[in-house]
């Protein structure tokens, strides 16, 4: 997969609140995209706040999707957030959808 030529992708993790698994998230999704080459801006949301906020790919966790069903974002659904693998195998398939 090259998607380490992708430039200017905007990122958001998405949690409950935006605090504590919102950083864990974005702890991962960091190190995911280091591993590809790719960079991006990467911030922290709560779900609320999010549905206002502009961003190429949304990562999330399940319990959150039906929050992003209208919105025109390319949505990664994440169970473990600080599954490596897991990460970089769906965030990958959003990059080269990008």
């Amino acid at each position: 997969m090259d998607v380490g030529k992708k430039t200017n992708v905007s990122i958001l993790a998405v949690c409950g609140m935006g605090l504590g698994s919102g950083v864990v998230l974005k702890m991962t999704i960091d190190k995911v995209l280091k591993e590809l080459g790719v960079k991006a801006a990467v911030n922290v949301s709560d779900v609320s706040s999010a549905k206002s906020q502009k961003a190429d790919i949304v990562v999330t966790s399940p319990e959150f999707a039906s929050s992003f069903k209208n919105a025109d974002v390319k949505l990664v659904l994440i169970k473990n957030y600080v599954d490596v693998n897991e990460m970089k195998q769906k965030l990958s398939e959003a990059l080269q959808e990008l």
